[in-house]
């Protein structure tokens, strides 16, 4: 079992359901709908599976450079991982679809992104902004969930079936939740720009040091910019520059295994974003949401988050 958790890299997995539920909440979702549980699920099929993917996609490289990585160690054979990881996205996206009542464009978008990244991330530079995407169009992906809600209120026509698989539909798509997704975008492709330079053993170069940090920024720069951020929110917005800058910011300007620690508290940090979003709708949950990140980081030392 262990080896399956280490491909699926688990101790982020908490990440995704902080993801969808402040993507569902700051939509205008309830707790009581039971849509929000099936995109959780989802979510973690697809993260899960996009995970596994990138193991099987990356077992040359591991082979040569990671050998006690599961796949090349030869704890799970290359074709179980690639059916399983396969399987795994093809379920979380019906589920999405069937269940959640998110938007297919949005869940294909999450889709493509995954396998993109995973095939394509070692030979392309440009693949951070695709991680990034990927956790974009998952915040996407849970807010749409509620488009219809709105779309369908909006219109005389509700038998056209092919009103769900409209752009204009997305037009009901919450404005917190393209922030969110902007930000968490963002984040994300610092933590990667960092990640890409573990395996080389040595610091990034000043330039992509400086929009690195530039991009973990992010966040915290939309939550102070907004117009609904309340001066009850500060203890949140604190927490955020606490975090980034007690440990993580210094680890990803040293080389070697320095690197692998930053990128580590940063990956744990991903709920400390969604903190910053969910905070114009329940304080008290931001505030559990960024107390989670010490918590995951403690995890990581069983299951590595990358």
């Amino acid at each position: 079992m262990l080896p399956w958790l280490q491909l699926a890299r688990i101790s982020n997995l908490p990440t995704v359901l902080t993801n969808v539920t402040a993507a569902w909440l700051v939509a205008g979702g309830g707790w009581q709908d039971a849509r929000l549980l099936w995109l959780i699920l989802a979510g973690s099929l697809l993260y899960t599976g996009g995970m596994i993917l990138n193991d099987a996609a990356d077992v040359k490289f591991d082979r040569e450079h990671r050998r006690e990585r599961p796949i090349p160690s030869g704890q799970v054979s290359l074709r179980a991982a690639w059916s399983v990881g396969l399987g795994m996205l093809f379920v979380g996206a019906c589920l999405a679809f069937a269940k959640g009542w998110a938007h297919p464009l949005m869940i294909a978008g999450l889709v493509v992104c995954i396998l993109f990244y995973d095939l394509y991330h070692k030979p392309w530079a440009g693949s951070v902004v695709v991680m990034g995407a990927c956790r974009a169009f998952l915040v996407l992906m849970a807010g749409s969930a509620l488009v219809m809600d709105r779309a369908f209120a909006a219109t005389d026509d509700l038998l056209c079936p092919g009103y769900r698989l409209t752009w204009d539909s997305l037009s009901f798509l919450a404005s917190g939740n393209l922030v969110h997704a902007a930000a968490l975008g963002c984040y994300i492709v610092g933590i990667t720009m960092a990640a890409r330079s573990e395996h080389k053993g040595s610091a990034l170069g000043l330039a992509k040091r400086i929009l690195a940090i530039l991009l973990l920024f992010v966040p915290i720069i939309a939550a102070m910019a907004s117009d609904t951020l309340l001066g009850s929110l500060d203890l949140i917005v604190g927490m955020a520059l606490g975090w980034l800058l007690s440990v993580p910011i210094g680890f990803i300007g040293l080389g070697g295994p320095s690197i692998g620690r930053g990128v580590g508290w940063l990956l744990a940090g991903i709920t400390i974003v969604d903190a910053l979003a969910v905070a114009t709708v329940s304080l008290p949950l931001a505030v559990l949401f960024a107390c989670l990140a010490p918590v995951l980081r403690f995890w990581q030392r069983w299951v590595a988050a990358t």
